[in-house]
Protein backbone atom coordinates (compact mmCIF):
# COMPACT_ATOMS: atom_id res chain seq x y z
CA UNK A 1 0.00 0.00 0.00
CA UNK A 2 0.83 3.36 -0.97
CA UNK A 3 1.79 6.36 1.40
CA UNK A 4 -0.80 8.61 -0.14
CA UNK A 5 -3.24 5.67 -0.25
CA UNK A 6 -2.55 4.85 3.74
CA UNK A 7 -2.93 8.76 4.43
CA UNK A 8 -6.31 8.67 2.51
CA UNK A 9 -7.37 5.40 4.87
CA UNK A 10 -5.88 7.08 8.05
CA UNK A 11 -7.99 10.02 7.39
CA UNK A 12 -11.11 8.42 6.39
CA UNK A 13 -11.40 6.08 9.16
CA UNK A 14 -10.01 8.91 11.68
CA UNK A 15 -12.93 11.50 9.93
CA UNK A 16 -15.50 7.94 10.57
CA UNK A 17 -14.22 7.39 14.03
CA UNK A 18 -15.43 11.26 15.32
CA UNK A 19 -18.41 11.64 13.13
CA UNK A 20 -20.06 8.06 14.99
CA UNK A 21 -18.51 9.94 18.35
CA UNK A 22 -20.05 12.66 17.56
CA UNK A 23 -23.20 11.39 16.86
CA UNK A 24 -23.63 9.68 19.86
CA UNK A 25 -22.99 12.36 22.18
CA UNK A 26 -25.46 14.67 20.51
CA UNK A 27 -28.07 11.72 20.30
CA UNK A 28 -27.70 9.89 23.49
CA UNK A 29 -24.91 11.85 25.53
CA UNK A 30 -25.72 9.88 28.94
CA UNK A 31 -24.64 6.85 28.01
CA UNK A 32 -21.50 8.15 25.68
CA UNK A 33 -20.38 10.12 28.64
CA UNK A 34 -19.04 7.73 31.18
CA UNK A 35 -16.45 6.72 28.28
CA UNK A 36 -14.89 9.55 28.01
CA UNK A 37 -12.84 9.33 31.09
CA UNK A 38 -14.14 11.69 33.98
CA UNK A 39 -15.45 11.30 37.43
CA UNK A 40 -18.59 12.71 37.17
CA UNK A 41 -21.05 14.26 34.58
CA UNK A 42 -23.71 16.81 34.08
CA UNK A 43 -26.79 16.28 34.94
CA UNK A 44 -30.74 17.25 34.08
CA UNK A 45 -30.15 20.50 32.01
CA UNK A 46 -26.23 20.33 32.24
CA UNK A 47 -26.78 17.68 29.85
CA UNK A 48 -26.46 19.98 26.89
CA UNK A 49 -22.86 20.35 27.33
CA UNK A 50 -22.49 16.56 26.21
CA UNK A 51 -24.15 17.49 23.27
CA UNK A 52 -22.04 20.40 22.34
CA UNK A 53 -18.48 18.26 21.96
CA UNK A 54 -20.90 15.87 19.55
CA UNK A 55 -21.59 19.03 17.41
CA UNK A 56 -17.39 19.65 17.84
CA UNK A 57 -16.88 15.93 17.18
CA UNK A 58 -19.10 16.03 14.06
CA UNK A 59 -18.07 19.64 12.83
CA UNK A 60 -14.00 18.19 13.15
CA UNK A 61 -15.34 14.89 10.73
CA UNK A 62 -16.77 17.22 8.57
CA UNK A 63 -13.90 19.29 7.57
CA UNK A 64 -11.53 16.14 7.46
CA UNK A 65 -13.75 14.32 5.15
CA UNK A 66 -14.42 17.94 2.63
CA UNK A 67 -10.78 18.52 2.67
CA UNK A 68 -10.28 14.49 1.40
CA UNK A 69 -13.15 14.82 -1.10
CA UNK A 70 -11.76 17.71 -2.19
CA UNK A 71 -8.44 16.49 -2.91
CA UNK A 72 -7.12 19.70 -0.50
CA UNK A 73 -4.62 16.80 0.46
CA UNK A 74 -1.58 19.48 2.29
CA UNK A 75 -4.92 21.50 3.49
CA UNK A 76 -6.14 17.96 5.46
CA UNK A 77 -2.54 17.61 6.84
CA UNK A 78 -2.63 21.11 8.44
CA UNK A 79 -6.26 20.72 9.76
CA UNK A 80 -5.43 17.65 10.88
CA UNK A 81 -2.29 18.67 12.73
CA UNK A 82 -4.85 21.88 14.44
CA UNK A 83 -7.19 18.83 15.76
CA UNK A 84 -4.36 16.93 17.21
CA UNK A 85 -5.52 19.93 19.91
CA UNK A 86 -8.35 17.97 20.54
CA UNK A 87 -7.92 15.08 21.98
CA UNK A 88 -5.08 16.04 23.53
CA UNK A 89 -6.75 18.89 25.41
CA UNK A 90 -9.10 16.07 26.32
CA UNK A 91 -6.53 14.38 27.79
CA UNK A 92 -5.21 17.11 29.89
CA UNK A 93 -8.76 17.46 30.92
CA UNK A 94 -9.38 13.88 31.99
CA UNK A 95 -5.71 13.79 34.32
CA UNK A 96 -6.49 17.45 35.60
CA UNK A 97 -10.17 16.37 36.84
CA UNK A 98 -8.77 13.15 38.62
CA UNK A 99 -10.14 10.70 35.53
CA UNK A 100 -8.22 7.42 35.13
CA UNK A 101 -4.65 7.76 33.66
CA UNK A 102 -5.79 4.86 31.29
CA UNK A 103 -8.49 6.25 29.79
CA UNK A 104 -6.92 9.66 29.77
CA UNK A 105 -3.50 7.87 27.74
CA UNK A 106 -5.24 4.85 25.88
CA UNK A 107 -8.67 7.34 24.12
CA UNK A 108 -7.27 10.47 23.86
CA UNK A 109 -3.65 10.16 24.07
CA UNK A 110 -3.79 7.39 21.66
CA UNK A 111 -6.54 9.30 19.46
CA UNK A 112 -4.08 12.18 19.62
CA UNK A 113 -0.68 10.30 18.53
CA UNK A 114 -3.07 8.69 15.07
CA UNK A 115 -4.06 12.25 14.19
CA UNK A 116 -0.55 13.56 14.53
CA UNK A 117 0.83 10.67 12.93
CA UNK A 118 -1.50 11.20 10.07
CA UNK A 119 -1.10 14.85 9.39
CA UNK A 120 2.24 14.34 9.49
CA UNK A 121 2.28 11.71 7.00
CA UNK A 122 -0.26 14.09 4.78
CA UNK A 123 2.45 17.00 5.30
CA UNK A 124 5.04 14.89 4.15
CA UNK A 125 3.44 13.89 1.10
CA UNK A 126 4.90 14.89 -2.97
CA UNK A 127 2.29 16.89 -4.68
CA UNK A 128 0.86 14.05 -8.00
CA UNK A 129 3.21 14.96 -10.67
CA UNK A 130 0.95 16.53 -13.32
CA UNK A 131 0.13 14.47 -16.39
CA UNK A 132 2.50 14.69 -19.19
CA UNK A 133 0.45 14.29 -22.63
CA UNK A 134 2.22 11.94 -24.98
CA UNK A 135 3.49 13.81 -28.36
CA UNK A 136 1.18 13.81 -31.05
CA UNK A 137 2.66 12.56 -34.87
CA UNK A 138 1.96 14.58 -36.88
CA UNK A 139 1.01 13.50 -40.32
CA UNK A 140 0.49 16.31 -44.10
Amino acid sequence: MSRRHLTTVLAAVGAAFILCIGLGYLFAPQSMAPDFGLPSWPRQDGAAFLRVKGVRDIATGLVIVALLVTGHRRALGWAMAAVVCVPAGDMLIVLSEGGPAGTAYGVHGATALAVAVTAALLLRERPAAPAIPSPVAVTH
